[in-house]
């Protein structure tokens, strides 16, 4: 994401001041305000749509609306809370009508109200003429909560079929013209579960201590879609942009999309339309609930009578992986299905400690997207989200080999000096990108040039193989040191460029040429990009993990030369001058990383030089309120970084800080896609091959900001819901492998769409948030009893035994505990946990059972940590022979394994 030269950027401060558009709503004429037991409302009195929702309790300028804006959106085609869209047809007919209560907007007739009403209207006049459907919108309070109903009638002779039918969600995620300040402060995001019946819209304040609003279905009102709205790009506040993402619908109905827009793709949910009789009415609805914090949204949903669903690890699930799912609802269940047919095989479980819940055990089968279908007694249809894949560490060997054979790029005559390396690559026709108008793409660095050849290097660290690791020493001697890095450490931005004449090089002449950013030579050098840096040290670090613990793969270079190459580019991005520098920076806990390695190995000079780098940086986010700046308005990137260190220099205000922005934007629901999903959805334009500005899936954020997420659970372990959070976002990478090993940037959430982008792009960032993030976290809980996120336990009674089946086999964490181990070579096979005698066995292999190229680890090199407050921990057996190089306890094998057992 190289965002420091867009215009788009600094949209924020380039703006004039706003100007008052046209009033379709009726602005001038006044509003309708309300109050339920925990909100302020307030109505448009001409249009009766939503102006103003704030909490009742809350004594700040917090709106969930975006009221202090809402004159720059009161022209008619701007979505509105309160507005419907639907397509019917006649039945029997082919051709939808459309009805848009946002199109030409005519004052409304108040009804008069009684009861618990606060307002009602004929949509009629606000609707086109022969739509079929005469709809009445009334806003209530039921049990003080507030309600939007919809009244669909078929006033006509004949039966009408309803194809589509949605409601328009607004909610205040306008960044633009903002502060910093003002944006955390007044902002929210907003993200679905399309989950039928128990589908609901979590609107969360970015603050991340303030309640969220929890949209929920009033009666039979499913979220079967999830629409992206267009609206006019080139207003002022910059809609479908980076400081306004825009707005969706919350459609009930879907099949008139599904019949066009959408039948190119997959929807999340089966589509469906639904047929009223002459005379017949139909109400659909949304209750607005304000929840007390984002950790009480289940509880929430529970208390307003709503199906909830747990899934365990989540629903990112291996085949070699069983995960658990936790149901809770006031009606039992009559009824699971699967689609597509035989991908999941479910039995009941007996771990739930609450007879409020129904636990399942969930094995997986064919790769890809799956579905449950959960039926009610009461008629309520759930559907949970799966995403398949194959075993974990399978899924890492796949990605491996794709990455150092069909990305391998090895052209010694190529002028941009590009070769040998791991090249950007389009899965859409099998091919390297060795050419495109983004010129980092091709050119090797920046996030959507480089993840390439950093997920390949990474991919050393977790399971290194001989014949990939003599490819990328290659790649680090020849490419990456001397054509991406110069020789005082500095990173070019790209060493492909479009220059014509400079180069005997033949550049395609389908490819528009007359972009800002098809670079030229001095643009592409330019070395003044921070986060380029990260993904240079961390290869280096990385193949340094490789030479230390795995010596007899690497040639070329020694350990030494890797750990100084890694300090050098450290040192280079902070010597000045460099953008973005004291910004938090993708990737940049390995620094943290780099940091603990060289005080493991004593060399005191090189870790003075990286801390105090690091501590100059840390004193400038101390003294911020908010000090996750980017190149963006807005971002989801410097949270990771900040966090990290401020943790080290012991600044929990800061950490707080940073940990409660993360789970303002990183939710957990039952679904795949958006389980751990940090919110992301503007870098589709600078890495994608399809150039899109919407919600990403599983694009880098996830796999960075869990690592927050889990650090934090590791020093709190009574706080499960950072857990959940965490392992769906460290999860989230391994559904962006196919089965061919080919990474995807991000998934495109458009149910146009809904498909993994062509571009391998900026995945890199992705997995190293998986690579240094992922381990076997065995806990406790108090409704489900003992979990194991990364494994699957065998017994429980009178031990507890699992056995690992994480991406990594790198790090088993024993949360009653508080106990971290970690290993620098070798694979965690089992774990053994005794509760009573608070004892932990541990069973390592020399590399990661079924994968055939994983090279061997001539010894285990195990750390043991503590991250709580417990008491200290003692090595049993072996006893008397362990050895200490480094930190690390030197395990040797024998009979092809080791077992470790301590005690706390």
């Amino acid at each position: 994401m190289l965002l420091y030269h867009y215009l788009l950027s600094f949209v924020a401060l380039l703006l004039p001041p706003l100007v008052s558009g046209q009033d379709a709503l009726g602005l001038a004429d006044g509003f309708l305000n309300f109050t339920s037991a925990d909100l302020k409302i307030a109505l448009v009195k001409d249009s009766q749509t939503l102006f103003s929702l704030k909490p009742a309790r809350e004594n700040t300028a917090f709106d969930f609306m975006p009221s202090d804006v809402m004159s720059e959106r009161a022209a008619n085609g701007n979505y509105h809370l309160g507005d419907i869209y639907f397509r019917a047809r006649v039945a029997g007919s082919s051709a939808w009508t459309t009805g848009d209560s946002s199109i030409s907007r005519k004052r409304l007739a108040a009804l008069s109200v009684s009861g618990n009403t606060l307002a009602a209207a004929n949509l009629g006049p606000t609707l086109p003429s022969g739509s079929l459907l005469n709809i009445t919108r009334r806003w209530v309070l039921n049990n003080q909560k507030l309600q939007l109903l919809f009244d669909v009638a078929n006033s006509q002779t004949q039966s009408v079929e309803v194809g589509a039918l949605g409601a328009p969600l607004e909610f205040n995620n306008i960044f633009t013209g903002r502060t910093a300040a003002d944006t955390n402060n007044l902002c929210s995001l907003f993200d679905p579960y399309i989950g039928q019946d128990a589908g609901f819209v979590q609107v969360t304040p970015l603050l991340g201590t303030l309640p969220p609003l929890v949209v929920t279905p009033v009666g039979k009102s499913p979220l079967e879609g999830w629409r992206f709205l267009p609206e006019d790009t080139g207003t002022v506040l910059g809609y479908q942009g980076q400081t306004f993402e825009g707005l969706y619908e919350w459609s009930f109905h879907t099949l008139a999309y599904a019949q066009n827009e959408w039948a190119n793709s997959s929807p999340w949910n089966t589509p469906t339309s639904f047929t009223l009789a002459p005379g017949q009415t139909r109400t659909y609805g949304l209750q607005f609930n304000l929840a007390p914090s984002i950790r009480d949204v289940e509880s929430t949903l529970q208390a307003a009578g709503r199906p909830v669903a747990v899934g365990i690890p989540g629903y990112v699930v291996p085949t070699d992986s069983p995960a658990k799912l936790f149901l809770s609802h006031p009606s039992t269940v009559s009824n699971i299905a699967v689609s597509p047919a035989g991908a999941l095989t479910w039995t009941t479980n007996t771990d739930p400690a609450s007879s409020a819940w129904i636990g399942y055990t969930i094995t997986s089968h064919n790769f890809g997207r799956a579905r449950l279908i959960i039926t009610f007694a009461d008629g309520t249809v759930q559907t949970v989200h799966y995403f398949i894949t194959n075993p974990a560490v399978q899924q890492v060997s796949n990605l491996g080999d794709f990455l150092t054979n069909e990305q391998w790029f090895d052209n010694s005559s190529d002028p941009f000096h590009r070769s040998p390396s791991v090249i950007s690559y389009d899965r859409q026709i099998n091919a390297p990108v060795r050419d495109d108008p983004r010129a980092w793409i091709p050119g090797l660095s920046d996030e959507a040039g480089a993840g390439s050849w950093l997920t390949a290097v990474m991919k050393q660290f977790v399971q290194p193989s001989a014949a990939e690791v003599t490819k990328l020493e290659s790649f680090v001697a020849q490419t990456l040191w001397g054509s991406v890095q110069n020789a005082n450490g500095t990173v070019k931005k790209s060493v492909y460029f479009y220059q014509p004449g400079s180069v005997n090089y033949v550049y395609p002449s389908s490819i528009d040429w007359g972009n800002w950013w098809s670079w030229n030579m001095a643009a592409s050098y330019a070395t003044d990009r921070a986060y380029d840096y990260v993904h240079v040290a961390n290869a280096y670090w990385s193949m340094y993990r490789v030479a230390r613990n795995y010596p007899a793969l690497v040639k070329t270079h020694t350990w030494q030369w890797y750990l100084n190459q890694a300090v050098l580019t450290i040192s280079s991005a902070f010597r000045g001058g460099v953008g973005n520098a004291n910004d938090g920076l993708m990737g940049e806990t390995v620094f943290r990383y780099i940091l603990d390695d060289l005080i493991r190995e004593g060399l005191t000079a090189n870790a003075s030089l990286v801390q105090s780098k690091m501590q100059a940086r840390h004193a400038i986010w101390a003294a911020e309120r908010f000090p996750f700046g980017s190149e963006m308005a807005w971002d989801s990137t410097g949270q990771e970084g900040v966090y990290a260190w401020s943790v080290f220099f012991n600044d929990t205000t800061t950490a707080l800080n940073v940990l409660n922005s993360i789970l303002a934007y990183q939710p957990t629901v039952a679904h795949w896609g958006y389980n751990g999903n940090a919110r992301r959805y503007w870098d589709n334009i600078y890495g994608g091959k399809l150039m899109r500005i919407e919600r990403q899936i599983h694009h880098y954020g996830s796999g960075l900001n869990a690592l927050p997420l889990l650090s934090s659970f590791e020093r709190n372990t009574s706080d499960t819901y950072l857990l959940r959070v965490g392992f769906g976002g460290i999860s989230g990478p391994l559904t962006n492998i196919d089965q061919g090993g080919f990474a995807s940037a991000s998934f495109h959430s458009f149910e146009d769409t809904l498909e993994w982008d062509g571009y391998s792009g900026d995945y890199g960032p992705n997995f190293v948030g998986l690579s240094v993030g992922t381990g076997m976290y065995l806990v406790n809980m108090s409704v489900f009893g003992w979990q194991a996120f990364g494994g699957v336990i065998t017994s429980t009674s009178p031990v507890v035994r699992v056995t690992v089946t994480d991406a990594v086999r790198r790090k088993v964490f024993i949360a009653p505990l508080g106990q971290a181990l970690s290993l620098d070579a070798g694979a965690f096979q089992t774990v053994v946990f005794n509760p009573t005698t608070r004892t932990v066995a541990v069973t390592i292999l020399p590399a990661p059972s079924g994968v055939a190229n994983a090279a061997a680890a001539p010894q285990g090199r195990l750390l043991v940590t503590q991250t709580a407050t417990v008491s200290g921990v003692k090595l049993l057996t072996p006893s008397t022979t362990l050895t200490k190089d480094a930190g690390a306890y030197a395990v040797p094998f024998s009979g092809g394994q080791a077992t470790v057992t301590l005690q706390a």
